[in-house]
C-alpha cells in the first residue's frame, strides 16, 4: 500500500515537471485562490502565518507580476495586474492585515505592498484600487511603538514617500477629508459584511468613491471573481472573514489632530521609536514629504498634522527625558534635523515650520533662559544659543533666529531706545558682563552670527547707524586751504601731540615722524573724491601706532605682518562671497546727500566693543582676544561706510564722535604713560610673549601681567587691521 502511494506521488511530480507551464494569469489566480481557500477551510486561526503557505503564495504572486511587466512593452498593463486591480486584491489584503489573521499577517501584507510598489515600474498609485488601500494601510503604521512590525511599517512608508517624490502630484490622493472614521464614531472594529461588499460611503477630493476608513470592503471575492466557485463557497468565504475580529491596539502617545495627512502622522509617530534606525528612517521619510512642491500638501502638513507642535522639544521633555550629556547630543541632533527639514521643505511649509521654531522654542524656551539673572544659567543658555547659531544652515530658519536675537528694527539707534528689543539689549550688555566667561561666550556668539549669510545681521548691529555718515565733519575746502599746508598738515588736522593724553611723550621717541598723524593733503594730482586714503599711509598708521618699546613680535620668528596679509586675503574673499547678493555700494554715500546734522550714535553693539577695546590694558587675555576678533570680523565687510569708520585713520570725525582708530590712539596714549612706571618693561614683555607662544616654560608670576598681555594683543590687532586695510584697498583698486 505504501509503495502504491509513493508511485502515485512520483508520477504526479513527473507530470508537473513535463506538463506545459500554466499561463501567467492562471498561475496568478491559482496562488490568490490558494490564499482565500485558507480562510474558508482553516479551523485554527491561532497558528502563525509562517506555518502556512500564505507567504509563499504572496511571493509567487509578486514574481508573476514582475515577470509579466518584463515581458510587455513599457507602460502596458498585463492581465495579472488587471486582475489585481479589478478584483481589489490589495483591499482584501489590507482587511486581512488589519485583522492580523493568522498572527503575523499584517507583517506579510506590509511586505507585499512594499515590494509591489518598489519592484513594479509602471505607476500604480494613480489607481484608486491601489492608493485607497495604501492610504488605509498607512493608518495602521505607527499606531503602537516597538511592535514586531515596526521595521516593515517604516519600509512601507518610505517606499510610498519615494514614489511621491518621483511624482509629487500624487500626494493629493493622500490628503484626506476631515470626516471621522467609523471607529471614532464608536462602531466596533469588526470586519462587516457590508464592508466586504465594497459599499462606498465617503468621497475623495478627486471625485472618486471612497469607503469607510476601517475597511475598503474589498474582500475582492465578487461573483465574477469566483465564477468557478459555487454560491455556497462565496458565502463560506464571507462568513469566514466576518468572523475575524480586529484587535483594538492602544495608539502611540502622539495625538493625531485629525486624519488629513496620515502619512505624516504615521511617520511622526515612528520618529519616537525606541529603535534608532526606525526613527532615522522616519525622519528621512518626513524629509521627502516636506520637500514636495504641492501647495495643498504643504498647507495640510503645517496646519493639519502634529509636525509643527512636535517639531519642538518641550522644556519638560528636556528635563525629564534627556538628562546631562545625552540631552545635549539628542537636542543638537534633533535641531540639526529640523534645520535640514526646513531647508529641504517646500517654501510655504518651510516658513510655517521656521515660525513654529521661533515661537515655541526660541521665544517659549530659549528667551526665558537667556533673560535670567543666574550666571550659570546665562552661561549655559548662551553656550547653547552659540551652538545653534553655528549649526543653522536653512535661510528661512536663520531669518527667524536673527529676528529672535536682534529684532526686526532697521532705523538708526538712539541711546534712549537701545533697550527697545529686550533680548538684543541683554545679549549686547552680556558682551561686557562682570563674568568674563559670559562675556567671552556672548562675544563668540556674535562673532559667528556675523559670519552668517544674512544681511539684516550687519545692518541691524552696525550699518543702520553709519548710513548718514554723520560721524564725519564735512568742511568743504576753501581755495586758500588748498595752498596752505604747513609742515605737511592741512588746516583743521588734529596733531596727536595736542591731545592731553600724549603730554608725557618724549620728544626722542619713535613717534617723532608725524606724517601719518594727519590726513594727507588733497591736491589736483591726488584728489580724495572716493573716500579712500592712500593705502600705504593707512597701513603705516596702524603699524606705527604701537611704539617700538611696546613691541615684541620682531623678536619672535613667524609673527610678522605678512602672516596677517595671507589670512586677511582669504577671509576677505569669503566675506565678499557672502555679501555679493546684498548689492552694497562701491563707494561712500556723497556727504552732500547725508544728514550730517543728526546726532551720531555708533549703536549699542559698537559702543560696547569700543568700551571694551578702551580697557584692553586692564582685561584678561582671553577677553581681549575675543573683542579684537569680533572687531576684525566687522572690519572685513566690504561696505564703504564700515571701511571708512573702522579702517580710515584720516576720517574727519565730528565733535564728540569716536572711531576704532581714535579708541586705539587713546589706549596707546595711556600705555605710553604707564610704560614709564614699569621697570624692565621690554624684557618682561618679550618673556610674556614667549610664554604665550609656548616658547618658554611657565615660571614665576610676572607683575603687570594683564597689562603686558594686553600690549601684545594690541600690537597684533594693529597688524591685523593694517593687513585688512591693505587687502581691501588692493581688491577695490583691481576690481
Amino acid at each position: 500500500m505504501f509503495s502504491l502511494k509513493f508511485s502515485i506521488l512520483q508520477g504526479f511530480n513527473l507530470f508537473l515537471m513535463l506538463a506545459p507551464s500554466l499561463p501567467l494569469q492562471e498561475d496568478f489566480v491559482y496562488h490568490w485562490k490558494a490564499i482565500t481557500h485558507y480562510y474558508i477551510e482553516t479551523s485554527d486561526d491561532k497558528a502563525p502565518v509562517t506555518d502556512t503557505n500564505i507567504p509563499s503564495h504572496l511571493e509567487q504572486m509578486l514574481d508573476i507580476l514582475v515577470q509579466e511587466e518584463n515581458e510587455r512593452e513599457s507602460g502596458e498593463t498585463g492581465p495579472c495586474m488587471e486582475y489585481l486591480l479589478h478584483h481589489k486584491i490589495l483591499e482584501t489584503l489590507y482587511t486581512l492585515g488589519k485583522a492580523d489573521c493568522p498572527p503575523g499577517m499584517k507583517q506579510q501584507v506590509l511586505v507585499f505592498y512594499t515590494k509591489l510598489l518598489g519592484r513594479i515600474r509602471q505607476p500604480l498609485l494613480p489607481h484608486i484600487n491601489v492608493h485607497r488601500p495604501v492610504q488605509k494601510l498607512i493608518r495602521l503604521c505607527g499606531e503602537v511603538l516597538a511592535t514586531p512590525t515596526e521595521n516593515e511599517e517604516i519600509q512601507f512608508l518610505c517606499i510610498v514617500c519615494a514614489k511621491l517624490k518621483q511624482d509629487p502630484y500624487l500626494v493629493n490622493f493622500f490628503l484626506e477629508n476631515k470626516l471621522k472614521s467609523l471607529a471614532s464614531k464608536g462602531v466596533p472594529n469588526v470586519i462587516s459584511e457590508d464592508a466586504l461588499k465594497g459599499q462606498d460611503s465617503l468621497s475623495t477630493d478627486t471625485g472618486q468613491s471612497r469607503q469607510p476608513e476601517e475597511l475598503s470592503g474589498a474582500a475582492g471575492m465578487e461573483q465574477a471573481e469566483l465564477d468557478d466557485e459555487s454560491p455556497h463557497h462565496v458565502d463560506d468565504l464571507s462568513t469566514s472573514l466576518d468572523s475575524l475580529t480586529v484587535t483594538s491596539l492602544p495608539e502611540a502617545s502622539v495625538v493625531r489632530p485629525n486624519q488629513d495627512y496620515n502619512l505624516v502622522n504615521s511617520l511622526l509617530n515612528l520618529t519616537r521609536s525606541p529603535d534608532g534606525r526606525i526613527a532615522v528612517k522616519a525622519c528621512e521619510g518626513l524629509m521627502l514629504l516636506v520637500s514636495l512642491p504641492e501647495p495643498a500638501a504643504a498647507k495640510c502638513l503645517t496646519q493639519s498634522t502634529c509636525l509643527s507642535p512636535l517639531f519642538i522639544l518641550s522644556h519638560k521633555e528636556d528635563a525629564s527625558a534627556f538628562p546631562g550629556k545625552r540631552a545635549l547630543i539628542s537636542f543638537l541632533s534633533w535641531f540639526d534635523y529640523c534645520d535640514q527639514l526646513i531647508k529641504e521643505a517646500q517654501k510655504t511649509a518651510a516658513v510655517a515650520l521656521a515660525k513654529a521654531v521661533h515661537e515655541r522654542f526660541f521665544i517659549g524656551v530659549m528667551e526665558p533662559q537667556l533673560m535670567q539673572t543666574s550666571e550659570m544659567g546665562i552661561l549655559t543658555s548662551t553656550a547653547l544659543l552659540h551652538r545653534i547659531v553655528r549649526q543653522v544652515t536653512s535661510d528661512v530658519l536663520l531669518q527667524e533666529m536673527v529676528f529672535f536675537i536682534l529684532g526686526e528694527q532697521r532705523e538708526p539707534e538712539t541711546l534712549a531706545e537701545i533697550s527697545r528689543h529686550p533680548l538684543r539689549h541683554r545679549l549686547i550688555e552680556h558682551c561686557d558682563h562682570i563674568s568674563d566667561e559670559i562675556s567671552i561666550m556672548t562675544l563668540r556668539m556674535f562673532e559667528h552670527l556675523l559670519q552668517k549669510p544674512n544681511e539684516h545681521i550687519l545692518y541691524n548691529l552696525v550699518l543702520r547707524n553709519l548710513e548718514e555718515r554723520n560721524y564725519t565733519e564735512y568742511k568743504p575746502l576753501c581755495p586758500e586751504d588748498k595752498d596752505v599746508v604747513e609742515n605737511g598738515l592741512i588746516a583743521g588736522a588734529v596733531d596727536l601731540e595736542e591731545d592731553p593724553l600724549f603730554t608725557d611723550i618724549s620728544p626722542d621717541n619713535t613717534l617723532s615722524n608725524q606724517e601719518w598723524l594727519s590726513s594727507p593733503p588733497t591736491t589736483p594730482d591726488h584728489p580724495k573724491n572716493d573716500g579712500k586714503t592712500e593705502v600705504h599711509k593707512i597701513v603705516n598708521s596702524f603699524l606705527c601706532l604701537v611704539p617700538d618699546e611696546a613691541k615684541s613680535s620682531y623678536h619672535v620668528e613667524g609673527t610678522g605682518y605678512d602672516t596677517y596679509l595671507r589670512d586677511a586675503h582669504r577671509q576677505f574673499r569669503d566675506y565678499c562671497a557672502i555679501c555679493l547678493r546684498w548689492e552694497w555700494p562701491g563707494s561712500p554715500r556723497a556727504l552732500e546727500k547725508c544728514n550730517l546734522e543728526a546726532a551720531f550714535f555708533e549703536g549699542h553693539f559698537l559702543k560696547v566693543l569700543f568700551d571694551r577695546m578702551g580697557r584692553i590694558l586692564d582685561q584678561p587675555y582671553d577677553v581681549n582676544l575675543q573683542v579684537t576678533s569680533v572687531l576684525s570680523r566687522l572690519s572685513l565687510f566690504p561696505h564703504p561706510h564700515i571701511h571708512e569708520y573702522l579702517l580710515d585713520p584720516y576720517v574727519n570725525l565730528a565733535s564728540g564722535c569716536r572711531s576704532l582708530f581714535s579708541v586705539i590712539v587713546r589706549v596707546v596714549g595711556d600705555l605710553m604713560v604707564r610704560i614709564q612706571r614699569i621697570q624692565d618693561f621690554t624684557p618682561k614683555l618679550l618673556l610674556v610673549r614667549k610664554r604665550l607662544l609656548g616658547l618658554e616654560p611657565e615660571g614665576p608670576i610676572i607683575d603687570h601681567i594683564t597689562l603686558l598681555e594686553g600690549v601684545i594683543v594690541l600690537e597684533e590687532f594693529c597688524k591685523e587691521l593694517a593687513a585688512i586695510a591693505f587687502v581691501k584697498y588692493h581688491a577695490s583698486s583691481t576690481s
